[in-house]
């Protein structure tokens, strides 16, 4: 992260220009973190290259503007589960604290390098080569299952699935508090938080999002929280961890959205892909795959009451 306070040597120069001179990215690559969110002044989101900045101004960009590579190096040092593979489809658990692919503000272990020391064919596959055969992404603090196409033609058609809401996705969430209702549907926009570029909220200008929920178990010691199944219906970035905060329902650990620690022992938010199912690229038939909670998350449920 970039953390400055302009000189008067700067006033007046464009943001775009500002963000090139103090990071050592070129000019494209400043405009695509302007793009994204990801460059304040003054803690206001800049929206325009062509701002213009004002001596003393604090400017701030979040993460690491240099653009990943164009393409990622095998590493077989990326650890990682493989609850599936066959000729068309390989479907992962990844453990948490693994982020899935390169990009801006990080350029160390992925699981797109472990898959690729695994599945080199993989290179090929897609539509992005720093992305190759990956379809769908977890968060990196998120555990659990994700598939990943193995040739072109699977590929096509888990997009296609994927934008025609027909993949089943479930997730274990432990949230802080109790739901007044069994079961229900969050439909609410997501969109970026025009005052914080590192998080999403739900906002008009946002794009579609549907999460719907069941309360498995409900807990009072050492403080109350529910255990929730979550099924997305729509895919946007940290949606699950969005909508449950617009309901006053944060996710246990989750410390970007609100979703404080308190007593419980977790170094993660509590979100784990349980359930994934498809239909097949190869014959249609429909298959699902289901993961087991990790230790650390299965451990804290053992300790409520």
């Amino acid at each position: 992260m970039t953390d400055e306070l302009l000189p008067a040597a700067l006033d007046g120069e464009r943001v775009d220009r500002v963000v090139a001179m103090l990071t050592g990215c070129s000019r494209a690559e400043a405009t695509a973190a302007i793009e994204v969110g990801s460059v304040t002044l003054d803690r206001v989101v800049v929206t325009r290259g062509a701002t213009r900045v004002r001596a003393g101004q604090r400017l701030v960009v979040e993460g690491d503007p240099l653009r990943p590579p164009a393409e990622i190096e095998p590493d077989p040092s990326v650890e990682f589960g493989v609850v599936h593979e066959d000729a068309e489809v390989i479907v992962v658990d990844k453990p948490a604290g693994l982020v899935v692919h390169p990009g801006a503000g990080h350029h160390g272990a992925t699981l797109a390098a472990g898959l690729l020391a695994r599945y080199p064919e993989l290179r090929v596959v897609g539509d992005d080569p720093i992305r190759p055969g990956i379809v769908h992404r977890l968060d990196k603090g998120t555990s659990g299952l994700l598939v990943v196409a193995r040739t072109q033609s699977a590929f096509e058609s888990l997009v296609e699935q994927l934008s025609d809401h027909s993949v089943d996705r479930r997730y274990r969430a432990l949230v802080h508090g109790h739901l007044e209702t069994a079961r229900g549907t969050i439909d609410a926009p997501v969109g970026r938080s025009r005052r914080d570029p590192l998080r999403m909220t739900v906002t008009a200008s946002g794009r579609e999002a549907r999460t719907h929920y069941e309360v498995l178990a409900a807990y009072d010691d050492p403080a109350p929280v529910s255990l929730l199944e979550c099924r997305l219906e729509t895919g946007r970035t940290h949606q699950i961890r969005v909508h449950l905060r617009s309901i006053g329902r944060s996710v246990v650990g989750d410390d970007l959205y609100g979703g404080a620690r308190g007593p419980f022992p977790i170094e993660r938010p509590f979100l784990h892909a349980v359930r994934l199912g498809f239909a097949h690229p190869g014959d249609g038939r429909d298959v699902w795959f289901e993961s087991p909670l990790p230790a650390d998350l299965n451990d804290l449920l053992a300790g409520l009451r």
